[in-house]
């Protein structure tokens, strides 16, 4: 378009809405503008024109604004590492499986005296710095755990050798002076050999199976506590049933002693029947 033959309210309308840091309504719009102005017309125009372009006119909420074309919203993004602090939990088995490596989730649990989210263990194994070595030959076949390279790069370590030592440990404060009689820190390997009581992973075994919620053996019990409690529920029934028949055979027993004894209940009228006839003898014999 000519911007010689370009109509002046299209320029006021451009100059008002790229000034403006907020959407406006087209009321606002039509305050600025001269007398005679069609706005609704103009802002249309406009919209048009904008609309091949790297930035369009848009209507948001019933306001007007510009934005930047939809089709290169990706130009605007923008990746951040975001750092965060791992919680004491997550720091405390780090270092146990450093220093007893291999080690399991149970002989975690045991060291540490409480128990240890799965939760927690995903996490260093998604920062990499732990990793699934094999599977200790006992019932159940838990997976033992190792430090990664990447351990060693993020704490600027040569070696796991290169870890504090206990006296190392009590220099800097860490352990208290007054430690328990044998207390001892473990020599860390990270040697990736694996031992006599551990075996490889399957095949099958991969970080995103193993970060998985794991199906627990109780979970498939409830069907016999479900047969279980049918059997309650049965003799439940079976019980009420006998104390509904024994019920009705008491009652039928009442029912019969009160048809029994119903003569009884008439004798009084009886008596007093034989009581006026005596009255009325004496009355005669007098």
């Amino acid at each position: 378009m000519d911007p010689v033959a370009r109509p002046e309210e299209l320029r006021l309308l451009e100059a008002l809405l790229f000034a403006s840091a907020e959407p406006i309504d087209q009321a606002t719009l039509a305050k600025r503008m001269p007398d005679g102005v069609d706005v609704k017309a103009a802002l249309a125009q406009l919209q048009a024109e904008y609309a091949p372009r790297g930035v369009n006119l848009v209507r948001v909420a019933n306001k007007w604004t510009f934005r930047t074309a939809g089709d290169l919203s990706w130009l605007m993004t923008r990746e951040s590492t975001e750092t965060r602090k791992l919680s004491r939990a997550a720091i405390e088995v780090l270092a146990i499986v450093a220093y007893h490596q291999p080690v399991t989730r149970a002989e975690i649990e045991e060291i540490r005296g409480v128990v240890t989210s799965k939760g927690t263990i995903d996490v260093l194994l998604e920062t990499g710095w732990i990793r699934p070595r094999g599977r200790r030959k006992t019932p159940g076949r838990p997976l033992t755990f190792g430090t990664t390279d990447a351990f060693l790069s993020q704490f600027s370590l040569e070696a796991l050798g290169d870890l504090p030592g206990l006296e190392e440990l009590k220099g800097t404060g860490l352990l208290d002076s007054r430690l328990p009689t044998g207390f001892s820190v473990p020599s860390p390997s990270d040697d990736a050999t694996l031992r006599e009581d551990e075996e490889p992973l399957e095949p099958g075994d991969t970080l995103e199976l193993l970060l998985a919620p794991a199906v627990e053996p109780e979970a498939e019990e409830p069907k016999a506590d479900a047969e279980t409690t049918d059997e309650v529920g049965t003799a439940e029934v079976g019980t009420a049933e006998v104390e509904a028949t024994a019920q009705a055979e008491v009652e039928a027993d009442v029912a019969s002693d009160a048809d029994a004894a119903e003569p009884d209940a008439g004798e009084p009228e009886d008596r007093a029947d034989h009581a006026g006839d005596d009255a009325d003898t004496e009355d005669k014999g007098e």
